[in-house]
């Protein structure tokens, strides 16, 4: 263990912990837009910096380490200021058409920018006015609205043989695209939906979930998949009592779920469903016991001349 003051108060920390791990151990509040627990820091957003003494620059909390005698400040002018500048910066930038986004209510970027006052006033210039990426029936893509924290990036990296997106192009034109730009409809994607589960914003949208209802709106259960032994873990979203959809989990969570998994909860209420199995019977489907199905009355036989 190592000793150091965050804000005045003296505080003990496993050493080789970061500096935001440190804090959010002490329940002192740091924001992140890229950083998650279960993926590599990269400090690419640069919203988490903090003051450290003897330090020239804020640095960012999530890629510093913590060390013995470290004191630090979260919350003074300077820092408050700093993260400001960067919030104003990304929403200046960003599409303010917060009431009819599909990530409204869980929208990381909206939170902060409510939490330090920023309306995106301030700096004034070019947009980028990127065409949507609606060619695929599973993710809507909305590059506008990516701020390129590279979460998606990071979480398609961590499944083996994906690495389906990176970021492309430079400087203002900066974007996360597939190898050669290309829609996603062509390129390596399975849509196990991993970097919609992670983005902060609303640049990636289920399309399974949209006009379904609001975060608020959704309970969700964590369940794993039965369609197959690989034991996908996934989350079943309720509203008023009934499930209406399921989403993927991030890349720490079991193995990326693939479109059987996600889809097949249409099964649960579909309309044609019937209530017993088919069987081919002389060319002609006809519907049968489950027992007689799955073979248990040849079984109950067996066993009850066996016990004779």
């Amino acid at each position: 263990m190592i000793t150091l003051t965050i804000d005045g108060r003296e505080v003990s920390v496993p050493k080789g912990t970061t500096v935001l791990e440190a804090c959010r151990m002490h329940d002192i509040p740091i924001p992140t837009l890229c950083h998650d627990k279960d993926l590599n820091p990269n400090g690419a957003c640069r919203l988490c910096v903090v003051q450290i003494e003897g330090m020239r620059n804020l640095p960012p909390s999530c890629v510093t380490q913590a060390a013995p005698g470290m004191k630090i400040e979260t919350q003074n002018e300077k820092v408050i200021k700093a993260r400001k500048t960067i919030l104003e910066l990304l929403v200046a930038n960003h599409p303010l058409d917060c009431m009819t986004c599909e990530k409204l209510g869980d929208c990381v970027l909206a939170k902060y920018a409510y939490e330090y006052g920023v309306t995106g006033e301030i700096y004034q210039g070019e947009k980028r006015n990127s065409p949507l990426d609606n060619t695929n029936p599973y993710i809507l893509r909305d590059p506008n609205k990516c701020i390129l924290c590279g979460k998606c990036i990071d979480t398609c990296r961590a499944v083996a043989e994906r690495s389906v997106i990176d970021y492309a192009y430079r400087g203002f034109n900066t974007k996360v695209a597939t190898f050669l730009d290309t829609d996603l409809k062509d390129s390596t994607c399975v849509y196990c939906n991993r970097c919609v589960a992670v983005c902060p914003v609303g640049a990636l949208i289920d399309k399974n979930m949209i006009g379904k209802g609001r975060t608020w709106e959704l309970k969700k259960e964590e369940v794993t998949c039965t369609f197959c032994e690989s034991g996908c873990k996934f989350d079943i979203n309720y509203k008023n009592g009934k499930a209406i959809a399921v989403t993927a989990k991030s890349a720490a969570n079991g193995r990326p779920l693939c479109l059987k998994g996600r889809i097949g909860s249409d099964f649960k209420y579909n309309s044609e469903r019937t209530d017993l199995p088919f069987v081919n019977q002389d060319g002609e489907f006809v519907q049968v016991p489950w027992a007689e199905f799955l073979g248990l009355g040849n079984i109950v036989e067996k066993i009850n001349s066996l016990t004779k």
